[in-house]
């Protein structure tokens, strides 16, 4: 074989080799870039400092004006105000006409101080009704809505239709039903079902909630709630034995979500509608971390969060200026 065939041969093997290696090597994929920032809006229950309904309109504007994907209502009505059907109607109509995707999220003033003509409450049946008169099908409120998972869709949970989620960019986004007043623990016997049959579906709930952030890797998760369960509180610790009577209503959710935050590799947001202290409803909102729990009091009429995922800060906030009246 003379010179020039050997070469010919030479030089075939080494680009079929040089193919096979082609072949075999993965192709190099270029890392997905992260989905891009939005903001969202919240009202922080203006009424509940007795303020009358102008406030809320006002807070309504001012949270959509820099067009955010979705503004979360923290309560619809001051705990003095009537719990009748005319005035849920109004407030139904009123948050309807909102520019942005209004999400509802209960407050305890909303229904469970609510009493009948008898002077007894009527918190069970109010909650009922609000169901029906906010959550009837799997949309916001709003000119423009959002499609939003509602928790009544599990047969076993048909009645807590104000549980809902959402998802934004990799962001997952949720109402959870826990009243300002303990939770609604009440320590009557006999009458505690309400608050009993609640805690199944909040378990439930959060653990849903969290099985979902963690498969769809979401950069994190957002809880809306008119009380605050005090997850990123400090405990107390004492080796005196404690005589206080009252039962903490909070005490098993803060639990859960601390429980399950822990293994959880994103970021928790916590966002509810009381003032962190008196006569701070018109402090600016601020975002207080423990680990990566993150809790807001939106002590303000409104505040704007911007989110920005993949960020080692995914949330910002802003707060929007309360009112004196």
């Amino acid at each position: 074989m003379n010179v020039v065939v050997r070469t010919h041969l030479l030089l075939a093997a080494i680009a079929a080799l040089a193919a096979a290696g082609a072949h075999a090597m993965p192709p190099i994929t270029k890392a997905a870039p992260a989905p891009k920032p939005f903001l969202f809006g919240v009202i922080g229950h203006p009424l509940q400092h007795g303020r009358d309904e102008a406030v809320l309109k006002r807070a309504i504007v001012d949270a959509s004006q820099n067009y955010p994907t979705f503004v979360v209502a923290t309560g619809i009505k001051a705990v003095n105000e009537t719990c009748g059907d005319k005035l849920y109607a109004q407030r139904r109509e009123l948050l309807n006409e909102s520019s942005a995707p209004m999400v509802v999220s209960l407050a305890g003033s909303d229904w469970s101080a609510c009493l009948n003509s008898a002077g007894r409450s009527n918190a069970i049946e109010r909650l009922n009704r609000l169901r029906e008169v906010f959550y009837a099908d799997a949309e916001s409120l709003g000119i423009r809505r959002i499609q939003v998972t509602r928790l009544s869709s599990t047969a076993k949970f048909r009645s807590y239709a104000e549980n809902a989620h959402w998802e934004v960019n990799k962001v997952l986004f949720a109402t959870i039903n826990l009243p300002a007043n303990n939770n609604h623990y009440r320590p009557e016997a006999g009458r505690n079902s309400e608050y009993e049959d609640r805690l199944v579906a909040n378990r439930a709930w959060l653990h849903r909630l969290f099985a979902l952030a963690e498969r769809q890797k979401m950069y994190g998760l957002v809880l809306f709630s008119d009380g605050d369960p005090g997850v990123t509180a400090e405990e107390a610790f004492s080796l005196l034995p404690s005589f206080q009577t009252k039962q903490d209503g909070f005490a098993e959710v803060r639990k859960q979500i601390r429980t399950m935050a822990e293994k959880y590799k994103g970021k928790v947001l916590l966002v509810d509608a009381q003032a962190a202290q008196a006569g701070a409803q018109h402090a600016e909102p601020a975002i207080q971390w423990r680990g990566n729990v993150g809790h807001v009091n939106m002590a303000a009429d409104w505040a704007e969060v911007r989110v920005t995922p993949g960020a080692a800060t995914l949330f910002t906030i802003k707060g929007g200026s309360a009112s004196s009246d």
